[in-house]
């Protein structure tokens, strides 16, 4: 119904693919960067424009590092309650800032996964990165062991995504590491999406 909807890669090797929403954020972004760096993971975030803007330094590193930026619109808007119009120049103007520091993905993902479907038939120079394991980083009451359980079972090919902010910070700080180290042990390795 909508091709240009990724949930999952198609792959016949044992690839998964980290995404990092919302940042970049001080020290947390950082945090992300140095535990990706251990595992020789790369990963693709998706940032918030305005965020950029305030950190032009970490988005400096993450592309230093080799991993991927990926448009989460300019100021984190809710497609659901977002005029179309509105909600377009919005992503158009996270795109000017993201050309900035590399050169366009193409890769787009809608902040909190809400998106009208108006709203992506204009976006057709974007492929929309969903996911299928969500990592609930910023639940306030997560169990992290279920947590790590149901990250723990992804097949080749699977998109993880994980958040860089403030509020997600304590859990994802325990589950990326986790995850990590699982999933290396397994014999697989983690990609960007372009």
């Amino acid at each position: 119904m909508y091709p240009n909807f990724v949930w999952k890669i198609d792959t016949d090797k044992k690839e998964l693919f980290l995404t990092f929403d919302d940042g970049p954020i001080p020290d947390v972004t950082e945090f992300v960067l140095e535990e990706l760096k251990k595992h020789q993971a790369k990963a693709t975030f998706f940032c918030v424009g305005e965020n950029l803007k305030k950190h032009p330094e970490i988005g400096r590193q993450i592309v230093a590092d080799g991993h991927v930026l990926g448009n989460h619109t300019f100021n984190h808007l809710k497609g659901w309650r977002t005029p179309n119009r509105k909600y377009l120049e919005n992503v158009l103007k996270c795109e000017e800032t993201l050309n900035e520091f590399q050169p366009s993905s193409g890769l787009f993902r809608p902040p909190y996964g809400r998106i009208r479907r108006a709203q992506a038939a204009q976006l057709t120079d974007f492929k929309i990165i969903m996911w299928n394991r969500l990592s609930w980083d910023f639940g306030k009451n997560l169990n992290t062991e279920k947590a790590i359980q149901h990250l723990a079972d992804a097949p080749q090919g699977s998109i993880f995504v994980f958040h860089d902010n403030k509020k997600s910070f304590e859990n994802m700080s325990v589950l990326l590491p986790e995850v990590l180290k699982f999933y290396k042990e397994e014999g697989f390795g983690f990609k960007s999406l372009a």
